[in-house]
C-alpha cells in the first residue's frame, strides 16, 4: 500500500468509528440494557461488537500474542462466529448490565488507539483488507442501530404518542411499469469494484426473460387500499407460512401503523403522526409484500430483474440517506427503502466463503431468507451498490423494507 492509501484508510477508520458514536450518543445511558424483541440489540452492544470485530480479526491477526482488553468480551460481544468461541444468547443481550456504556466507550478508545497505530505502521494488504471489511461491517451495524432503537422507542408510551409531523410534500402518483428486454445478462459484482461482500459474487451470466418493473415504490395510499379491501383477511392472497404468522401475531397493517382518533397514524424516528399517504409503505414483511403483489395482480421482482433494471437505468446511491424516514421523491431505487425480491437467498454459482472464521460472515445464512435490494434512508452514504444483497427472514418487519412491483414471466 502507498502512503496515500494508508492515510485514506486511517481517515476512513476515524470517520466510520466516530459516526457510530454519534448515532449512539443520545441513547448511551438510557437504552444500554433495553431490548424489545429477540432480534433487537442495545446500542452499547453494537458499539462493543463492532469493536470486538477489529480486536479479534485485525489486531489478533497482526499479532497472535495480542492480549484482549477483556477476555469475557469475546463471549459477550461475539455475534455468530462459532469458530471463534462461545457466544452470549442474542435474545438476552438486553440484560447485559455490565460493562456499562462508559466502559464500552473506553473499550472502543483502547482498540481504536491500537488500530490506528497498527494501520500507520503496517502496510500489509491483508490487514487493510480485513480492516475495510470491518468498516463495512460497522456501517451495517449503524443501520441496525437505527432499526433497533426505533423498535425500542416504539414500545415506550412516553415516546410513541400522538403528535404532529410536518411532512414535506411527496409526489402524488401511482407507480407505472417500465419495460426491460432482459436477455443474457451479467449478475453480480464487477470484479473491479473496490469493495464488495463475498455474497455479491462471483459475477456470472444469467438469462432474464423480458419483464417490467415499477418506477417507484408502493405508497401508503396504495397499501391502505389493500387493507380496506380485506387484504389481511383473505387467505387466498397469502403464502401458507405468512398467513399462519399474520394470524398468530395479529397483523392488520404494517409495523408501526396504529389506529388514531382520526385514522391511521405511523410511528417514525421523527415521531408519531398522521399517515402520509404518498410516502412509500415501510416495515412490511416479505409475506405482506407478496400478498400485496397478488392483490395488485402483479408480483415481486427477482433479484436478477432488479439488478438488470437498475444497471440499465444507471440508478446510483444518492444523498437522501440520513432522512430517518423514506421520502420516495424521485428515483427511489436507493435511499428510501430496501425492496423485497422473490429470490431466496442462495449462493451464486462458484461461491466459496473465505477461509477461517471471517468466512462465516454471509455464507452460513444462505437458507430460509429472502433477498432485498437497494438501500434505505438509514443506510450510511456510500454503502449501497447495484450488486448489494441484503437478506432477512420473510417474517421480519422491523427493518426499513418496502415494495416494488414487477410483471412478466419470472
Amino acid at each position: 500500500m502507498t502512503n496515500d492509501e494508508v492515510g485514506d484508510l486511517v481517515d476512513r477508520y476515524r470517520v466510520v468509528r466516530s459516526h457510530t458514536e454519534e448515532l449512539a450518543a443520545p441513547f448511551s445511558a438510557e437504552d444500554q440494557t433495553v431490548q424489545s424483541m429477540p432480534d433487537v440489540s442495545p446500542m452499547k452492544w453494537h458499539r462493543a461488537h463492532t469493536t470486538w470485530f477489529f480486536e479479534t480479526f485485525v489486531l489478533g491477526m497482526a499479532d497472535e500474542s495480542h492480549v484482549p482488553v477483556d477476555p469475557t468480551f469475546s463471549t459477550l460481544f461475539n455475534s455468530y462466529y462459532v469458530a471463534v468461541g462461545p457466544r452470549y444468547e442474542r435474545a438476552a443481550r438486553g440484560v447485559i448490565s455490565r460493562p456499562g456504556s462508559a466502559e464500552v466507550g473506553e473499550y472502543r478508545r483502547r482498540v481504536d488507539e491500537a488500530m490506528l497505530a497498527l494501520l500507520a505502521a503496517d502496510d500489509d494488504p491483508a490487514i487493510a483488507e480485513v480492516t475495510i471489511l470491518g468498516l463495512n461491517h460497522e456501517q451495517q451495524h449503524q443501520e441496525l442501530m437505527a432499526m433497533d432503537i426505533k423498535h425500542v422507542l416504539s414500545r415506550n408510551p412516553l415516546v410513541n404518542r400522538p403528535g404532529v409531523i410536518d411532512w414535506s410534500p411527496a409526489p402524488t402518483s401511482q407507480e407505472s411499469l417500465q419495460a426491460f428486454e432482459g436477455g443474457l445478462c451479467q449478475l453480480g459484482v464487477d470484479p473491479a469494484t473496490p469493495f464488495s461482500f463475498d455474497n455479491e459474487g462471483p459475477q456470472h451470466q444469467i438469462f432474464v426473460a423480458p419483464f417490467s418493473l415499477a418506477d417507484r415504490l408502493v405508497t401508503n395510499r396504495r397499501y391502505l387500499a389493500f387493507i380496506d379491501d380485506g387484504g389481511y383477511e383473505r387467505p387466498d392472497l397469502w403464502l401458507s407460512d405468512g398467513w399462519a404468522l399474520a394470524q398468530a401475531q395479529g397483523w392488520e397493517a404494517p409495523l408501526y401503523w396504529e389506529r388514531g382518533a382520526s385514522g391511521w397514524e405511523e410511528f417514525t424516528l421523527l415521531g408519531r403522526g398522521g399517515l402520509d399517504l404518498e410516502r412509500p409503505v415501510a416495515h412490511v414483511s416479505y409475506y405482506e409484500a407478496d400478498a400485496f403483489a397478488r392483490w395488485a395482480e402483479a408480483r415481486l421482482p427477482t433479484e436478477a430483474e432488479w439488478e438488470v433494471a437498475v444497471r440499465a437505468l444507471g440508478a446510483t446511491d444518492d444523498e437522501r440517506h440520513g432522512t430517518l424516514h423514506p421520502t420516495g421523491v424521485g428515483d427511489d431505487h436507493f435511499g428510501s427503502l430496501w425492496q423485497w425480491t422473490q429470490s431466496a437467498y442462495a449462493p451464486y454459482p462458484g461461491f466459496a466463503p473465505a477461509a477461517g472464521a471471517v468466512g462465516e460472515y454471509n455464507g452460513k445464512f444462505m437458507i430460509n431468507n429472502q433477498v432485498l435490494r437497494g438501500s434505505a434512508c438509514v443506510t450510511p452514504p456510500g454503502h449501497s451498490r447495484p450488486s448489494y444483497r441484503n437478506f432477512f427472514n420473510p417474517g421480519s418487519r422491523w427493518m426499513f423494507s418496502g415494495i416494488r412491483l414487477a410483471s412478466g414471466a419470472s
